[in-house]
């Protein structure tokens, strides 16, 4: 094998005359001093022949192998990487080979060519120059592919040594008693060696054995799969049929994740499989360099969760070209600016001089500002679909969506006419205050552009931020917001709205680079900044999120846009998803998507016991994690996948990894108006230990107040994204600052995610209802929802005391109380029967399981549930007698019933009982509300210590 020659080398080699012994030499004595160091040892010792055998062969080598890179595609491997000597080495043996084996050259160097590979190979010595040839011509054309020639020379020995065993039992199974001859003619010593163990068993084995391993050695030289056999096969039929493969419109079940790699406009190279960081599929080339590390990357530090934009590969101009011409003033057309171009290079007209157009009245010079853009856009051509099928547990095939159904967006803008009107305004207002500053640039984004304003050595910023009413005066706009200084940077921003706004497609976000760089499940798109940058976050990173403002603001835009991120990214596998949707209206549109864990929850009591769930749930996935020894769930899932993570002796349990799961509220305020202590409680919790267990909560309210957030809930909710407020107290209440109550609505928000001390101004991205119901409508025709039953479940109904022991009397009393005057309430017990507070919230639970009474429905007076004229009828099932027939609707066998039904016919003269009760609440003064509470206070009467 040819060693490699590096440019050092060569160029030492080439600088030194005849006296090829001595040491090579260099202009430079520090360079001389590294060559002699690091290049003698490996080739300058040679001798001159040697030398210039190698050179010969080499070049050689490298005439054959540039033939071979120009058949088909053209292509230039670096030259540090090419491995030209091996190639024309092994197609040098394939032509010998061939030669002999094909064409039957005779002679002394033939024969033995002949007993080498035939008597080692038999048969297989006349496919080995074809193996030969295919391994030469790949080596030459990708040696930068290091493991797919691996993967191919393994199946290519495969092959080779099951074709031997096959030649072997077909040619008649010769033994060594045979002769060599007859080795030679059937598989020769290699297929013998194989075959003969299988063989002595039963010829049929051998040759099932070996086929079985020559069709897999087809699969691995081709790297397909089993289960895309009949894709290929219809592939290559579609191919000799001349149909075009590229105008074949995409199928249903194609995925395109071209999304998740580096370039827009580069297809993605087929290289080795590589295993998914989060599950089956791609992965980037710094988390395949990670898994081959023995790690933990649960718990890896990062400082923000934004995913940050890769520097631009061609430079941008500082400066753009300015408009010749203040706003207002006609522009030349194109005929005219043509007309000048083609006399300037003609030489009509001098290089850099203009000519003087009689429609253009002179105007004063606009200083040129530059525009800031920061990165290219995607293009506007769909990208490449690419058909990637991702495995599911229970061998479900799911395709995600494709890229397609997210459509892009319009066109962005650099730089406008109004935009220089407003570097015209802000350089007047700060000449006429006399304000030693400059606008030195501006960055446009769609909805906002921020103007950059330097201030000169001495002067003060506030002399800047003062002028805030008088820069709305000037611009005409009064949500102007000052930032000072800008972050990273030694200036001032001025963020003043667009007249011009532009709308942010999520297809396009998630086009981006920032979203092709990494493929976690998690990633969502958030929109764009102020310098017109594509802002992507990962939501396992945040680890939870707050998201506030007005109505109307843009709080449910961007939850769409999230779920539908996560849609288009994910399998359900990989992520599980909880909506609470109070509103009922909302998340609809996501009902029975394979992701959900239990349908839409509606009921704010439901949502309470689900959160509840939610810890349950947190507390089993720490359970798996303390037992097995883990500190994340991303390396408990790993450990799952690699078969480290093994169940105890005896234990019938089958591990699986666990998916993320995704809790969103979407009108945080309806919850804590119902239940605010157990939601609450159940937040708290959650956020504080839940982000190792990959449970992550996005909480959405449009009253960012007090009682709504909590200092709690904001102590434990890091990340928070503020839509336009309708006050500076509820941008204090979300980020902590003011600033949201400035915002111009529509999508515009602060985005505070965690880590970062300033918010980030962004436009949320945009995402339809059409385009909603086409992704939703793709992953529900792949798989049905498999809800759980344990989530929101009906609460088990309290188990009241059926043991009445002593209390009857009393019982009896307080059902008479209840029933005739329809109002349930233990105060009001405790107050007529003269009894305490414990013995009341009894008897009242007695009376409950009864009938008598409905549920406890907080500090509210319970239902009755029995109307006056049961009375009787009620006393007498509580005693366990059956009621007189014919009985009075007063009447009843309880002598205290039968005192007042008699007491109400003689006083007055009608048939039925006297409400004496009644007539003593209305007759004294008493207190309007009533509460309800079954906690036990102790047996004192509360309502005699007021003195009554």
């Amino acid at each position: 094998m040819a060693t490699r020659t590096s440019p050092a080398k060569k160029g030492n080699q080439q600088s030194r005359g005849k006296n090829t012994g001595s040491a090579a030499r260099s202009s430079s004595g520090r360079s001389n001093a590294k060559t002699k160091a690091l290049d003698l040892p490996a080739e300058e010792t040679l001798p001159l022949p040697l030398r210039m055998v190698r050179g010969a062969w080499m070049g050689i080598a490298h005439l054959a192998a540039a033939g071979v890179r120009k058949l088909g595609p053209d292509v230039h491997p670096e030259k540090e990487l090419r491995r030209d000597g091996t190639g024309f080495f092994m197609l040098l043996i394939a032509v010998v080979i061939a030669a002999v084996e094909w064409w039957a050259l005779s002679g002394g160097f033939a024969d033995v060519v002949h007993a080498v590979f035939g008597g080692t190979f038999g048969w297989m010595a006349l496919l080995l120059p074809v193996f030969l040839l295919v391994f030469a011509v790949r080596l030459m054309r990708s040696p930068e592919d290091v493991a797919g020639n691996n993967r191919i020379a393994i199946g290519l020995a495969i092959m080779t040594f099951s074709g031997t065993g096959l030649a072997h039992v077909i040619g008649g199974q010769p033994g060594l008693a045979d002769g060599l001859d007859a080795l030679w003619a059937a598989g020769g010593m290699v297929g013998f060696l194989i075959s003969s163990p299988l063989a002595t068993i039963t010829p049929w084995l051998a040759i099932a054995v070996y086929s079985l391993l020559a069709f897999v050695s087809l699969l691995i030289v081709t790297a397909t799969p089993f289960r895309h056999i009949p894709a290929r096969l219809r592939a290559v039929y579609e191919k000799l049929m001349g149909q075009d493969l590229a105008e074949r419109p995409a199928a249903s079940n194609e995925h395109d994740q071209s999304y998740l790699y580096g370039d827009e406009s580069e297809t993605p190279k087929p290289k080795k499989p590589r295993k998914r960081l989060f599950g089956r599929g791609k992965q980037t080339a710094e988390e395949e360099d990670y898994d081959d590390v023995e790690g933990f990357f649960g718990d890896e530090a990062f400082e923000t969760p934004v995913i940050d934009a890769e520097p631009p590969t061609e430079p941008v101009a500082s400066v753009q070209q300015a408009p010749k011409v203040p706003p207002g003033v006609r522009r030349p057309t194109q005929s005219e600016l043509a007309a000048e171009k083609l006399k300037r290079e003609q030489g009509l007209m001098p290089e850099g001089a203009t000519e003087a157009l009689p429609v253009l009245p002179q105007a004063p010079a606009v200083p040129p500002v530059p525009s800031n853009p920061v990165q290219p856009q995607p293009p506007a051509t769909p990208i490449p679909q690419r058909t990637e099928q991702l495995q599911l547990s229970g061998d479900v095939t799911y395709t995600l969506p494709p890229s397609d159904f997210l459509p892009p967006g319009p066109p962005s803008k650099e730089r406008s006419e109004a935009n220089d009107a407003v570097v015209n305004a802000l350089t007047e207002t700060l000449d006429q205050f006399k304000v030693d500053a400059k606008v030195t640039g501006f960055s446009r984004g769609p909805t906002v552009t921020r103007y950059e304003i330097e201030l000169a050595p001495g002067t003060k910023v506030e002399r800047v931020t003062a002028l805030s009413k008088n820069i709305s005066y000037a611009v005409a706009s009064s949500d102007v917001r000052i930032l000072s200084p800008i972050p990273g940077k030694s200036a001032i921003g001025i963020e003043i709205p667009n007249t011009d706004r532009e709308t942010v497609s999520l297809g396009d976000v998630l086009r981006s680079n920032n979203a092709r760089k990494t493929d976690h499940p998690m990633v969502m798109g958030v929109g764009k900044d102020v310098e017109g940058g594509f802002v992507v976050a990962n939501l396992a990173k945040m680890p939870h999120m707050l998201v506030a403002g007005a109505t109307g603001a843009g709080k449910s835009s961007f939850v769409n846009s999230m779920i539908t991120s996560i849609l288009m990214r994910s399998t359900p596998d990989e992520v599980r998803m909880v909506m609470v949707d109070p509103k009922r209206v909302e998340l609809t549109a996501y009902e029975g998507v394979p992701h959900l864990i239990t349908p839409i929850i509606t009921n704010p009591k439901k949502a309470a016991e689900a959160l509840q769930w939610v810890v349950r749930e947190m507390d089993t996935r720490y359970d798996d994690l303390a037992n097995f020894g883990f500190k994340h769930i991303d390396d408990f899932n790993k450990a799952v996948r690699n078969g480290k993570v093994i169940p105890p002796e005896g234990s019938q349990r089958v591990v699986k990894p666990y998916p993320y799961l995704l809790v969103i509220v979407d009108e945080l305020a309806d919850l804590m108006m119902v239940a605010p202590r157990d939601v609450e409680d159940s937040i708290v919790r959650i956020t504080q230990l839940a982000r190792a267990a990959g449970i992550h909560l996005v909480l959405a309210t449009q009253r960012p107040s007090v009682d709504v957030v909590t200092g709690l809930i904001k102590a434990n909710v890091p990340s928070r994204m503020a839509f336009a407020t309708s006050s500076v107290t509820d941008s204090r209440v979300v980020l902590d600052q003011p600033g949201a109550e400035k915002l111009i609505g529509q999508g515009d928000a602060l985005f505070l995610p965690m880590g970062a001390s300033k918010p980030m101004r962004v436009q949320g991205a945009w995402v339809s209802e059409s385009e909603i119901h086409k992704v939703v409508e793709h992953v529900k025709n792949q798989l049905q929802a498999d809800y759980r039953e344990d989530v929101a479940v009906e609460a088990p109904k309290k188990q009241i005391d059926d043991d009445i022991g002593d209390d009857l009397d009393v019982l009896l009393q307080a059902t008479e109380l209840v029933v005739t005057t329809q109002f349930g309430s233990t105060s009001m017990l405790q107050r007529k029967l003269r009894v305490g507070f414990a013995k009341a919230g009894r008897l009242m639970d007695l009376l409950e399981s009864r009938g008598v009474v409905g549920p406890s429905e907080g500090s509210k007076a319970r239902d009755v549930l029995v109307k006056p004229d049961d009375l009787a009828a009620t006393l007498a099932a509580i005693r366990g007698d059956e009621p007189p027939a014919g009985a009075p609707s007063g009447g009843g066998a309880d002598p205290m019933t039968a005192a007042l039904a008699d007491n109400a016919n003689v006083n007055h003269g009608f048939d039925g009982p006297r409400d004496l009760v009644a007539e003593d609440l209305d007759s004294r003064p008493q207190a309007v509300d009533y509460y309800d509470d079954d906690e036990d206070s102790g047996s004192e009467d509360a309502w005699s210590l007021t003195g009554r």
